[in-house]
This record gives structure tokens, C-alpha cells and sequence, in this order.
């Protein structure tokens, strides 16, 4: 079970570790979206696809990220939590996952054992962890919050629209994104008792 801590813990990237399987992608435009109210019906056609193929070793899996908060601008790519018994037992998920057309581009044992696939048509980011994972809590949350509070919903798309010029990685956009990243956070858990 995840601990109060672990959840409202922001995480740092462990530097001595290279997460990247393939190495790093090449950087990439960043173009922020209207939202698009078909992203939730892509989600449900591509949870339904991996729960074809993973059958019961797929736990749970939720819409995450931007495409998943009505109303939010974002990039045209949807994020995907995928919970597994065990995100290090790779057999079990990884074959099916490849056939679907999924690419294994992130490992972090560091980071709950983290893993991410990309698929490049339709553009998804699909996290996998373990159960009871403190990492899918804080997304879930980061979700409901901005569903529920239109402010910071406009908070945080300045601050993804700010991001953008720059250029490099996803992960330096991610960082650009940061600061207003955790004071919503450190908001969501206030409000929810946990601070």
C-alpha cells in the first residue's frame, strides 16, 4: 500500500541511471492542441486493444495526462497508465505489447520500476507499474483536480504553452513545466489532507 509520503514525494530522476533502452529520441516539434473530444473514445479503443492481448496480467489501466481532463490543450498524444503484477517480469507484457506496435523506449528501476512504450500511430504514451503505485495515484489525482478546478486547468495550460519555445527533448519541455507542475500538486494535497 502506498504511503501518504511516497505519494505527495516528488520525484527527482536518479542521475547515475540512464533510462532510455534505445537511447535518447531525437527531439521533437512540441505542438500544443485544442482539446479534442475524441481523445477519450481513443483511449477507450486502445485500452481495449491492450486488454485483448494482455487478458489478466493487465491490472488496470487508466486515461492520464492532458487528454484526459476536458477543456485542457495538450499535445496530440495520449497517456496511458497500464498496472501489471510486476513491471520487472517484462515476458509477461512486452510481446503482446509489441504486436499491438508498442515500443519499449523508458526503463526506470529507480522510478517504481517504471516503463514506457510509445506508439507512433496514434501518438501514446503507455506507462506501466506495478499495483497500489504512488506514481499512478499522483496521476489520477493530478487528473480528478484539474477536471474539478477550471483555475488551475488555465494555470497549468499557460504553463505547457510557455514550455514550448525551447526546443530539445520531451523531457526539457517536462522541465520547463515543473514548477507550476508541483505547486498544483502541492495544492491537490493540501486540499486532500495529506499536508
Amino acid at each position: 500500500m502506498a504511503t501518504i509520503e511516497e505519494i505527495i514525494r516528488h520525484h527527482d530522476p536518479d542521475p547515475s541511471e540512464d533510462p532510455w533502452v534505445n537511447g535518447p529520441p531525437p527531439p521533437e516539434r512540441i505542438e500544443i492542441v485544442a482539446y479534442n473530444p475524441e481523445w477519450p473514445d481513443r483511449f477507450l479503443a486502445l485500452s481495449a486493444d491492450v486488454r485483448r492481448v494482455l487478458g489478466d496480467v493487465m491490472l488496470d489501466i487508466e486515461h492520464v495526462g492532458s487528454t484526459s481532463v476536458p477543456g485542457l490543450a495538450a499535445k496530440d498524444v495520449i497517456d496511458i497508465d497500464l498496472t501489471v503484477a510486476d513491471p520487472r517480469d517484462e515476458r509477461r507484457y512486452l510481446p503482446a505489447l509489441e504486436e499491438l506496435g508498442y515500443v519499449l523506449t523508458i526503463r526506470e528501476p529507480s522510478f517504481h520500476e517504471h516503463r514506457c512504450f510509445r506508439l507512433a500511430d496514434p501518438r501514446v504514451n503507455l506507462h506501466v507499474f506495478g499495483p497500489d503505485c504512488p506514481e499512478s495515484i499522483r496521476h489520477r489525482m493530478f487528473r480528478d483536480w484539474l477536471r474539478a478546478h477550471p483555475e488551475d486547468r488555465a494555470r497549468y495550460e499557460d504553463a505547457k504553452r510557455q514550455a514550448v519555445p525551447g526546443g530539445g527533448h520531451v523531457m526539457d519541455y517536462n522541465a520547463r513545466k515543473q514548477k507550476v507542475i508541483r505547486e498544483i500538486y502541492d495544492r491537490l494535497f493540501r486540499a486532500a489532507g495529506m499536508m
